[in-house]
């Protein structure tokens, strides 16, 4: 089959890439910052563009059958960036899909759509109350695919929970950066909150099984998640027993640690941002059972396996990125204040 994934550039975008290389699809990439993997330059079709710009989504849809669309405005970006790129950019790649007769899109959404929720696990057809922009966006982008579902459209949608693995930097940097040179790390409340996470792998397992389903399987929307999971305590604690420096994950009291960090993110000064800060000291998982019994899906990581996979690449690849920064997952996020009080750590 022949692929296209939007968001290619980024961390979800050359796992998924590769992963689809490697079963022997065609794949195209599109997305606005340059393809800069040595491994996949000559294996793919490679259109530099925005999601927003019809042309550049036309040029990207030719010779197409199915669209991963993963592109997004992540949460440190502008409102403005967020809605234009989340909601219009997904009008754009849902409505040229569908004039193009391109009949299966798949989108990637995201739990940041149940907000702050009262219960756990979380199911498929609880209220949706985003979180700040990019979750309020990805429910906006979720009714967009309806429409195009009641035109006819196969379009399955995916719920991710944060997901890391090969390539993934961003707020994960601080625990590998820290739990690498040796210190304890801090955590909001006592740790003993259970935040479920998931391997990129097996997210890329659970989107291709949307793209090769039966249709009347697939049209639909499925939280993934790892299946295996225990505290944030306990899981984090992996990485600083895997730097083998005797450190400890140190719990603060939550409401004091998010007041500071508010004010911290008012200044600017800080890369945490609500949706991380708001949620790291609660209970954070779902329900995955719908995506087991439709689909069949079978996850191989667990949290503690996705954390210590991603901070082994981290040690492999740190050359590669020391010194960078940015606001995407592909690069570490700068710690700003938090980099001060590391030493004190």
């Amino acid at each position: 089959m022949r692929y296209l994934v939007t968001g290619g550039s980024g961390f979800l975008g050359i796992n998924l890439i590769r992963f689809l290389v490697k079963k022997g699809h065609e794949v195209t990439s599109l997305d606005i910052m340059d393809f800069d993997y040595e491994d996949m330059k000559d294996k793919i079709r490679i259109v530099k563009g925005d999601v927003r710009d019809r042309e550049a989504v036309l040029k990207s849809l030719e010779d197409v059958d199915i669209v991963v669309h993963g592109a997004a405005a992540l949460p440190l970006y502008s409102k403005e960036d967020i809605y234009s790129t989340d909601v219009d950019g997904t009008e754009v790649v849902l409505s040229e899909s569908f004039n193009k007769g391109i009949e299966r899109v798949i989108y990637i959404s995201s739990t940041a759509v149940y907000g702050v929720p009262d219960h756990h696990p979380l199911v498929e057809e609880d209220e949706l109350v985003g979180v700040g922009p990019y979750g309020e966006a990805k429910i906006e982008a979720e009714k967009i695919c309806e429409k195009y579902r009641d035109k006819g459209m196969c379009v399955p949608v995916i719920r991710p929970k944060s997901f890391i693995g090969p390539e993934r930097l961003g707020v994960f940097a601080l625990l590998y950066d820290w739990a690498s040179s040796g210190k304890n790390f801090p955590m909001i409340g006592s740790g003993k909150n259970r935040y479920q996470l998931l391997d990129v792998e097996d997210l890329c397992e659970a989107i291709y099984l949307t793209a090769t389903l039966e249709r009347e399987k697939v049209n639909d929307t499925f939280n993934i998640g790892a299946e295996e999971f225990t505290t944030m305590r306990e899981d984090y604690q992996a990485v600083l027993d895997k730097a083998g420096f005797g450190k400890r994950i140190i719990g603060f009291p939550a409401k004091p640690a998010i007041l500071a960090l508010r004010i911290l993110e008012f200044l600017k000064i800080s890369p945490l941002y609500a949706w991380v800060y708001e949620t790291a000291g609660k209970d954070s998982f779902v329900s995955i059972e719908k995506a087991k019994r439709v689909l069949g899906f079978k996850p191989k990581y667990s949290n503690k396996d996705a954390l210590l996979r991603n901070y082994q690449w981290y040690l492999d690849n740190l050359d590669s990125f020391k010194g960078k920064s940015g606001v995407n997952h592909r690069v570490p996020w700068k710690q700003g204040f938090l980099g001060i009080i590391k030493w004190f750590f």
